[in-house]
């Protein structure tokens, strides 16, 4: 069994699988991660391996636990995939789109795949048919666009995002909702319009934590997947459990 342990901008997600099926999941701060691990490994005798992803410098003194009771592979850009990466700068690429594309690669294999994470920033990730990653788009996520025009402004307020949003807001708030809300669902459609228009059998994933918020107001036709990046880092232990 293997433990995923991926450590994002903003909270952690452990998840246990067997082979392919996903056990258990949950999420917890940075100050409970020991914690929780713990808790896991107590409830989850057979784990045997582990993979860690982490924006940041993983604590040595959890790796240092970790290691008592798991192989634990540290991924990084440099970590065996199981797709071409034809990006090129690898060594820049962030840990969360090298997961999300192997999760596609196992899911999609022989399918053109577009797959759209929705979290702190928005990114789009391309691999093809032939199993080669080609790269894709940054661009800031729901909440930085309502942190970026409160703080590059002198009177905006800083909000989170509504259900009730109107094509025409009646309001400066209505107004921020509908221009940062509408207008990501716009750049998602328009992507998926563009990378359509040169793969017409595209398949697109839609995963992160704001995906079942816009998901609903995309118009184009999706997979929404919440737990695809912990399913691409348990393929990319599988892979590797070998070397």
């Amino acid at each position: 069994m293997n433990l995923i342990i991926d450590i994002g901008n903003s909270r952690t997600k452990l998840a246990v699988f067997e082979d392919v099926t996903l056990k258990e999941r949950t999420i917890c701060s940075s100050n409970e991660i020991e914690k929780k691990i713990k808790e896991i490994l107590e409830n989850w005798s057979n784990i045997t391996h582990s993979i860690i992803s982490n924006t940041s410098t993983y604590p040595t003194e959890h790796l240092n636990f970790l290691e008592k009771y798991t192989i634990v592979l540290q991924l990084n850009q440099f970590t065996s995939v199981p797709y071409t990466n034809n990006y090129n700068t690898p060594e820049t690429l962030g840990l969360d789109r090298i997961g999300l594309v192997a999760g596609s690669a196992k899911a999609y294999s022989n399918e053109n795949v577009l797959i759209i994470d929705a979290g702190t920033c928005i990114t789009y990730d391309f691999i093809d048919s032939t199993n080669k990653y080609h790269g894709g788009s940054i661009s800031p996520g729901l909440q930085m666009r309502f942190k970026a025009m409160h703080e590059f402004t002198a009177k905006l307020p800083l909000l989170k995002a509504t259900d009730n949003v109107n094509l025409i807001g009646k309001s400066t708030s209505e107004s921020m909702q509908s221009g940062a809300i509408l207008g990501t669902c716009n750049e998602i459609d328009g992507f998926i319009n563009r990378y359509k228009e040169k793969y017409p059998d595209l398949t697109v994933i839609f995963t992160g934590g704001d995906a079942d918020f816009l998901s609903k107001r995309i118009k184009n036709s999706i997979f929404a997947n919440s737990n695809f990046l912990l399913e691409g880092l348990n393929h990319i232990l599988e892979f590797n459990k070998d070397t």
